[in-house]
Formats: C-alpha cells, structure tokens, sequence
C-alpha cells in the first residue's frame, strides 16, 4: 500500500498543524523556559493554555501529582488510547548556544539554586503530543473512540507517572485499552524505532551517608575520615558488575557525587554518596541493590564509623517492557507512514540507554504499553560523524549540547502520536 493510499496516512497529512508556524514557537518557548522535576508550574499552564485553545471541547484535568495534566477527548465508541509526554526539565546549564538557549536558574526542592535546562527532549514531547492533539481533534470526523492526553510531571526523578496514578489519575480519566508514547534520542533526526520486549533498564538511585569523626587534618589518628571510607567504598562498588554480574548479564553501578568538608584542613564529620545502578532483570536488579547495601556496610565497618551507614532512595525506575502484540500493530502503521526503503523506520530499535517511569501509566491497570524511540541529530552532523568515524561527537541526552534539530524531528514526532493513536481509533470507523 503506497502512503497516498494509507488511510492513516491520509489523516494525518491531511490535518496535520502548520508546524513552522504554530508549533516551532512554541518548542522554542519551552526549550528557553524549562522547570525542574515537581515545580513545573508553568509549563503545565502554557500547555494547559494551548489545549484549550486549540481543542476547545477537551475535558481538561490539572493539577493531578503535582504539575501533571490530562485532557479528555470522547469522541464516540471505541478504544480508549493514552498518549504521554513528560514535562520537567533537568538541573544542566545549558551550552548549546542557540538564541532560544535556556539562560534559566531555580532553586531546586533542597533550596539549592541549579542552571535549567531541557536537556532530555521533554521540551520536543510536549510540543509535538499539543500539535498531535491539534491534529486528532480537528480530524475526529474520521476516528471514533476516546483518547487521552497525559502530560507527566518528575520523570526525571522516576516519581511523576507513580504521583499521577497514586493521585486518581484513573478516576479522573477513563481506563485506557492501551498506553503510548515516545522519546528523542541522539538518533538521525527523521528517523524511528520500535521494539518488542525490553525497552529500558531499571533505575534506583541511592543517597547514602558515611558517618565518620571529624576534626583536625593534624590529628587523624584521632578521627575516623569520612573521606578515605568514601573512596574505599567507590573503588569496591566497582567490582560489583565486574566480579558479581554474569559476563553475559548487563549491569551499572556509578557513583557521580561525593560531598565531603569544606576545607583543607578538617575532616569533616560525614561523607555522602549519589548512586546510580542499573539493571536489565529483576533478579540482576535485587542482586546488585543487596551488594551495594553489603559493601557500604562493609567499608563502613572496616573503617571504625562511628555509626551504621544510612541510606536514601531518591529515585526509582521500574524496567519498561513493551508488549508484544501493541507493538506489532505499531511496527505495521510506522513501516506503512514512514517506510522502511531508506530506513526512516526500524522494528529493531536499540534500548535507551537510560530508564524510563512511562510504564507504570499501564502497569498500574493491568494494561499493555508500547514506547517509541526517534531521532534528533542534525542529519548532516550524523553523516559527518559516522563518516569521519566519531560517534562520540553527538550530543546525548542529559548534555549541556543537546538541542534537537527542530525540523524534520518535530514532524516525525507528531506524526508518531497520531498514527499510533489512529492505529487504534480508526477501527471503529472502518470496520477492522
């Protein structure tokens, strides 16, 4: 079937929003005006704002675990399909250099004043599921169900989709028959991916306090040094995936902050550690939390601490699992819309590489999910790179560099939305 004859191809460019116009500004409003995880506020009234605008008859919900939003849209039977896009931002400063670079600062939940910056794409999410929304509602004489636009706050925390939920999200929406989302990645802009299985590792990141005696740099035979239990322990952490984890198993364990005293020549009282591990299984994901809690303890020990060390879950990531039958409808719509002759689509996507708390808007009821990844490098940086042989040259996601290529990585991500939300709305309509 050629894309002219694709019915949801036909949708989609048919209604699809004058992104140059309308949605351009609007990605670069947020990508200058980001918020951090929990303080969101307003983002979510500009987004609020706008699909109010734009879809007048969409029943609106805020406020919902925090800064989160869900917009309704009933449109006779049908499914009932959930479309998500996080919102929060991430405490980088930003060097991109652009003119609507983030020049932002807040002070964080802990009082601390952090640079701001969108450096994960969430700024490219919610502007693309607003111009999708655009789209689906302008085009609702052609689909029939219900759909649901969910804007998640604190996904960089792994505590948004749990809050939404825990908050009666589901008393405020209907049950939805299916989960959807997506995410820009370091990938070729124009280009997409599904995967069956699998998606993203599981996340636990752990604050923990090494409890030693403090006092004179001159007299540490008197003292128990925090610091020296601090790098002992970092250096031990280290052999967990090396000497713990089956070769043939994937684990991470990082320890990417150390606070410890203020000058040169006083030991301070306590050393604190950030951690940050990862898993591909539930059983790696037990066995690497119990060694990082025995090796703490351990060193804690050995070093004479004058009391136990504690520990602080700051964030938790549940594995995301895509569903096998959601995802092959998928596969079928993406290969269709965007064709697989110059791969501008795969079915075999690689893992992100970070986590992800998506799954927890369908695990919470018992429902399937699938998520998407696409890309937003700059073609001509990507060709550059892979035939100059430096990869490592691609801004990530979490840089300071990272700034999507507006164009065409704001179109494919719109058109994700709406042919995956189409994959199921356009049944009802066509009698599949």
């Amino acid at each position: 079937m050629s894309k002219t004859d694709n019915p949801i191809s036909k949708v989609v460019s048919t209604h699809r929003p004058d992104l140059e116009q309308e949605y351009v500004p609007l990605y670069k409003h947020f990508h200058a005006h980001p918020e951090l995880s929990h303080q969101e506020k307003e983002t979510a009234a500009k987004i609020a704002e706008h699909l109010s605008q734009k879809c007048p008859d969409v029943e609106l919900h805020t406020g919902i675990g925090g800064h989160g939003l869900a917009g309704v849209l009933k449109n006779g039977n049908g499914a009932t399909v959930l479309l998500r896009a996080d919102i929060d931002g991430l405490p980088v400063e930003e060097k991109s250099g652009l003119e609507w670079a983030s020049k932002k600062r807040m002070v964080d939940l802990e009082g601390v004043e952090k640079p701001t910056m969108h450096a994960c794409g969430h700024d490219v999410h919610m502007t693309s599921l607003l111009a999708a929304a655009s789209l689906l509602y302008n085009s609702r004489d052609t689909w029939s169900g219900t759909l649901i636009f969910c804007f998640q706050p604190a996904e960089e925390k792994g505590q948004g989709a749990q809050a939404m939920v825990d908050d009666g999200l589901y008393d405020k929406v209907p049950i939805p028959d299916v989960v959807l989302g997506g995410h820009v990645m370091p990938m070729r802009a124009g280009t997409l991916g599904t995967k069956r299985g699998l998606m993203a590792s599981s996340a636990d990141s752990l604050k923990v306090t090494l409890h030693g005696k403090g006092g004179h740099a001159s007299q540490p035979h008197r003292l128990v040094d925090p610091v020296v239990m601090a790098a002992s322990t970092v250096m031990r952490l280290q052999t967990i995936v090396s000497r713990e984890v089956d070769p043939a198993d994937t684990a991470v364990v990082t320890c990417a902050c150390i606070i410890a005293g203020d000058a040169e020549n006083v030991v301070a009282d306590n050393a604190i550690l950030k951690l940050d591990l990862r898993a591909l299984n539930a059983e790696t994901r037990s066995k690497v939390l119990s060694s990082v809690k025995r090796i703490v303890n351990a060193e804690s020990m050995a070093s004479g601490a004058v009391q136990d060390p504690t520990f602080e879950t700051t964030r938790n990531f549940p594995l995301t699992i895509n569903d096998d039958e959601v995802t092959q409808r998928l596969e079928e719509s993406f290969g269709e819309h965007f064709g697989t002759d110059d791969n501008s689509y795969t079915s075999s996507a690689a893992k992100l590489g970070g986590s992800e708390d998506f799954g927890i808007l369908a695990t919470a009821i018992g429902k399937p999910s699938s998520f998407w990844t696409y890309g937003g490098t700059d073609p001509k940086l990507w060709d550059k790179v892979a035939e100059e042989g430096r990869p490592g040259d691609v801004p990530i996601n979490h840089s300071a560099l990272f700034a999507p290529v507006i164009m065409p990585t704001l179109q494919v991500a719109v058109d994700a939305y709406a042919v995956a939300a189409l994959t199921w709305l356009l049944e009802e309509m066509m009698g599949l």
